[in-house]
């Protein structure tokens, strides 16, 4: 079943993002695993293709196969495989017990990785955003930790969580300053939405599928950087500040999918968002559930208002809504800010698409039926944005309400009279993200804290290589010694 004494043959199950991490970090180069094969899900047409040897490095001369998710009993049969590594995110956790009972049932160990086989430490401080649940204001956050640091006088640089879905060779790492470095690597909607905002204020933006080679350029021009988080996934970079977006539209989601409730109690903030938009039951169950699972965490509560550019223009009439693509999908959101902000200035119907949707836009609607009378913005290949930009325009609608990130008509043709929706956080209250990032040594002007409770704390939750938490060189490969995890108790 091994390749020979000592190698066990591992297949890694993700989603184009935190599978290649986790083998770039723990898995390429170490002599005690072979890696056999991925398995896609969640984002269209990964499968089919092949990690590249030149990032798979030794012992890969063929790169490694990417298979359907569908496959994976087959796999484990075929190849011998010993352990099964799940690694996407935003999931239930009954889905993640389902696969992790499929694995087993077919022989396998089944197998979570945490932060310290997967973290990588900066020498520059580190502010991550995360959630738990996508959709909840990841976007936002990021934006105003940035002009907070910014105005603070800090060189600010984003890496956002990997979205490779071109060449990953030539995605490995990719820098992004301007709005002809996204033409020019012919990014997706998707990425578009998560890297303009940041360009428009002067931030640069690091991506790609190599994160060790990404945050040791980004070291270079960053006094701080800000770990853009997608999904809810975990961070990639060991964080000085750990900021957590909880969402009261959907209580209890905070601890009941993965791997959010790890985000959640990991937090040194939680961000209780959409408040202006919320039920007061949902509101009262996060907070119950930040108090229970983390109560050391502080807590911020925030709105994300929306701003229209022409309110005036979807009074009275049947508006076409296009909302975020994976918050409406995996995200399962079933309205967002385009549907507030059509209720909110007097649309007479929502125009539902979906009997207009062709090729991969009504595939999606089949994958997802939940959606509803919404559009999401995908464009996650150019055939999907031409599939898209099809299906507005069948779409019997009087105006077009865009509440994406981006300004979606530089990406495709709209041929009706269109809106776009923005959104920014807004802080309610005391205390504030600026009063808190004051406090993150390194960063703000408060550096004198006291660090009795603080390094304690952090010694608990990122207990590897505590010691060098900025190192001049490369952290070592996590695979050492064995190391209690974690030293102290846990949260309850």
């Amino acid at each position: 079943m091994r390749l020979q004494d000592g190698v066990r043959k591992v297949i890694i199950m993700g989603a184009a993002g935190r599978d290649f991490h986790n083998f770039n970090v723990y898995f390429r180069g170490n002599p005690h695993y072979q890696v056999v094969a991925f398995t896609a899900t969640q984002i269209p047409d990964i499968e089919g293709r092949v990690y590249p040897p030149e990032l798979a490095g030794d012992g890969y001369p063929e790169g490694i196969p990417i298979y359907p998710e569908s496959d994976l009993t087959k796999l484990v049969h075929n190849t011998g495989a010993e352990q099964v590594i799940f690694a996407y995110s935003d999931v239930p956790f009954d889905h993640v017990m389902h696969r992790a009972s499929q694995v087993i049932a077919a022989g396998a160990d089944f197998r979570l990785m945490g932060p310290r086989t997967t973290m990588l430490a900066a020498d520059r401080p580190v502010i991550a955003v995360t959630a738990v649940r996508t959709g909840v204001g990841k976007s936002q956050t990021t934006r105003r930790v940035a002009d907070i640091l910014r105005r603070m006088g800090h060189r600010v640089v984003a890496v956002r969580h990997p979205m490779p879905y071109g060449n990953l060779l030539s995605q490995a790492a990719e820098r992004f300053a301007s709005y002809e470095d996204l033409d020019v690597n012919r990014c997706t909607i998707e990425e578009r939405e998560e890297f303009e905002p940041l360009i428009d204020r002067g931030v640069v933006v690091y991506a790609g599928v190599d994160y060790e080679r990404i945050l040791r350029s980004a070291e270079r021009e960053a006094d701080v950087i800000i770990w853009d988080g997608g999904n809810n996934d975990l961070p990639f970079f060991r964080p000085d500040l750990h900021i957590v977006l909880v969402d009261p539209h959907r209580p209890g989601h905070e601890v009941s999918f993965h791997p959010g409730e790890s985000n959640l109690r990991m937090a040194d903030v939680a961000i209780i968002n959409k408040m202006e938009t919320a039920d007061p039951k949902g509101i009262d169950i996060v907070r119950r559930n930040i108090a229970r699972y983390n109560p050391d965490a502080t807590v911020i509560e925030a709105a994300s208002p929306i701003f229209v550019d022409d309110p005036d223009l979807i009074r009275g009439r049947r508006v076409l809504v296009i909302e975020d693509g994976p918050t409406l999908t995996h995200g399962e959101m079933t309205y967002g800010a385009g549907v507030i902000a059509a209720r909110k200035f007097g649309a007479t119907e929502l125009v539902d698409p979906r009997p207009y949707a062709v090729g991969t836009i009504a595939r999606t609607y089949e994958r997802y039926p939940k959606i509803g009378t919404l559009l999401p913005a995908m464009g996650y290949s150019g055939q999907q944005v031409r599939d898209l930009q099809e299906t507005i325009n069948a779409c019997p609608a009087e105006v077009v309400v865009v509440a994406t990130p981006i300004d979606l008509r530089r990406i495709v043709r709209i041929e009706r009279p269109a809106v776009r929706v923005r959104y920014e956080l807004q802080e309610i209250g005391q205390p504030t993200l600026s009063e808190v990032i004051e406090r993150v040594p390194g960063v703000g002007r408060e550096v004198a804290r006291s660090t009795a409770g603080g390094e304690a704390d952090r010694r608990r939750r990122y207990p590897a290589g505590w010691e060098a938490t900025r190192p001049v060189e490369p952290p070592p490969r996590p695979w050492g010694p064995p190391q209690a995890w974690p030293p102290g108790p846990p949260h309850a």
